[in-house]
């Protein structure tokens, strides 16, 4: 059994739809589908999930929104005329959301994410009416009915462990099923979204409960790439890459495929293949648990993503001072900031984060390290940027730190920090931001043109 997603490009337009509804109705054991809200259709297009963002700002400021729910209303007769397909779906459309918007306008958090859910929720129905017209028989189901049941907290769904048992009921039946992506039902019967991309979380945690042998995820490009294509021209695409990679490829900015989506994977060992739609043909990338090293490529992938902060604390004989660190991080926890890489030497430590962590809550989170931990240097750093390698291979052949930071040197860039998990398939680099692609050019250059 495989389990199939569609990202948002891949079904943003009828044309679309009719190329993913190939490639499921292709293959007998491509049986369960999730999807996406329409997408973009062209560059300067606003995605539905943004058009239905902008209808709760309408709403939630007492402003007249219907022109605003007419351009969500527009994206979908647009695709119901050009399949022409035979439905009501429209009027569902519109009194589910002026439902919402009524019962819920009370409830700012709680209508954002029935808005929100939306896009996801229409479209896979009319993906499943359509394919029933032609004549597969194909069933809707809510991630209520498929039982994706999560948190409750809004934008931050996190599936129950209960509910994977009723997940491994859609094994049994018969027809295409289709569901749409991105959110969830609460215990209390609310709507709660995943975070953004979350249609991938969804995809996974199917893929997980029904045990399926494949996660098939769809997309615009034909795999992912050893860096970002916007930056590198014509970069090579991985055939293969561990979870463990992937993860940290995620983390560093490659936005192919949602980094939470590898968790409920990785423990059942399922093997998740990244896809092109529109060359369905071409093989794509395997993320997988285990791979052949392959020492003529080493690195696996380059990536690099800007908008850090460094806080960086210097005390004489910090290492003798049993309990300091842990001073440091509860500053950290009681400012409700997380962080993301700690470097320390003897007598100095930094914390990395990004940014948006500690926007307004700098000056205090400084004041509490002064006043609780008597360090002899305080100092912050910003618009920092980290460079990541990655590849299972490196600690296995000499020399790869050493090619980094001459291909680093050779471009002029300065490195402000060096960090290398006890992993040891991944390097950290803080730069500044301003050297970002820099770095990733003289890094894919030494590595793969050489």
């Amino acid at each position: 059994m495989k389990v199939s997603k569609f990202g948002g490009s891949s079904v943003a337009t009828a044309e679309q739809i009719k190329k993913v509804l190939n490639i499921i109705n292709s293959d007998d054991d491509r049986r369960i589908i999730i999807v996406s809200a329409p997408g973009k259709r062209h560059s300067k297009d606003t995605k539905t999930t943004d058009l239905l963002i902008r209808l709760y700002e309408k709403v939630t400021n007492n402003l007249d929104y219907q022109s605003k729910k007419q351009e969500v209303l527009d994206r979908y007769q647009d695709i119901i005329d050009d399949l022409e397909l035979k439905t009501n779906l429209l009027e569902e459309i519109n009194q589910t959301l002026e439902h919402y918007i009524t019962s819920l306008k009370n409830e700012p958090e709680r209508l954002l994410d029935a808005l929100k859910s939306s896009g996801e929720n229409f479209n896979a129905q009319l993906i499943a009416a359509y394919n029933n017209e032609q004549g597969i028989p194909t069933r809707y189901l809510s991630p209520k009915a498929a039982g994706i049941i999560v948190t409750d907290e809004p934008e931050n769904a996190q599936i129950l462990q209960s509910s994977y048992d009723k997940i491994k009921q859609l094994r049994q039946y018969n027809e295409k099923i289709i569901i749409p992506g991105f959110f969830g039902y609460s215990e209390s019967d609310y709507i709660v979204t995943f975070p953004r991309g979350g249609s991938d979380i969804t995809g996974a945690i199917v893929a997980r409960g029904v045990k399926a042998d494949l996660y098939e995820n769809f997309t615009d490009v034909s795999g992912i790439y050893r860096a970002n294509p916007t930056v590198i021209s014509s970069p090579e695409i991985i055939s293969e890459i561990t979870y463990r990679e992937m993860r940290e490829l995620s983390y560093a900015g490659f936005g192919v495929f949602h980094d939470e989506a590898l968790q409920p994977l990785y423990r059942y060992r399922i093997p998740v293949v990244i896809k092109n739609t529109n060359r369905p043909e071409d093989p794509g990338t395997y993320i997988v648990h285990d791979r052949e090293i392959n020492r003529q490529r080493v690195v696996t992938g380059i990536s690099c993503d800007k908008g850090f902060t460094s806080i960086n604390i210097k005390k004489y004989l910090m290492n003798r001072q049993v309990g300091f660190t842990v001073k440091i991080l509860k500053i950290l926890s009681d400012n409700n900031i997380s962080f993301d890489h700690m470097p320390s030497g003897i007598d100095n430590i930094s914390i990395i984060m990004r940014t948006s962590q500690i926007t307004g809550k700098e000056q205090q989170v400084l004041n509490a390290i002064r006043s609780e931990c008597q360090v002899d240097e305080l100092s912050v750093e910003h618009d920092l940027a980290i460079l990541m390698i990655v590849g299972e291979g490196m600690s296995a052949l000499v020399g790869t730190a050493n090619k980094i930071t001459d291909a680093l040197a050779q471009a002029h860039i300065n490195l402000k920090m060096i960090n290398q998990g006890s992993s040891e398939i991944s390097m950290m680099f803080g730069i500044s931001n301003k050297d970002a692609e820099a770095a990733v050019k003289a890094c894919y250059t030494n590595c793969y043109l050489q």
